[in-house]
């Protein structure tokens, strides 16, 4: 192993570990701990971009093979990462959809002004009051 695989390894390694953080962030919605990290994951990224070779000649490059399998579970965590988030986001969308339903048989509940659950439904002008 060289100086520059060396590196690219522990970087790799740096990045796997960032990528599980990334995910229980996610996980238990602490968003400021999310937005901490994604500095340090870009100039991981960016370092990791400087060190290694193209891709294409990883693969055939037997010193790097410990790193290219490093970044492979390193794109499986992001990938993970990016449909946690997406999942969440769906839900929040369907939450604020569910809130602007306008259809008479909806049966969605919401909180009234006092705090009573009460059926969802528009007014459509004074003389519905």
């Amino acid at each position: 192993m060289t100086e520059s695989t060396d590196q690219a390894g522990a970087l790799a390694q740096q990045l796997s570990d960032i990528l599980e953080m990334e995910f229980e962030a996610l996980r238990v919605q602490d968003l400021d701990k999310f937005e901490q990290l994604q500095p340090v994951k870009t100039e991981l990224l960016t370092e990791l971009t400087r060190l290694a070779p193209p891709a294409e000649q990883i693969q055939s490059l037997p010193e790097w093979q410990d790193f290219r399998e490093t970044m492979l579970g390193c794109r499986d965590a992001h990938r993970r990462n990016a449909m946690l988030m997406e999942r969440k986001l769906e839900a929040i969308r369907g939450t604020l959809q569910s809130l602007r339903l306008e259809d008479p048989s909806s049966s969605v509940e919401v909180y009234d002004r006092l705090g009573h659950i009460s059926r969802f439904s528009r007014k459509t002008g004074y003389s519905d009051a």
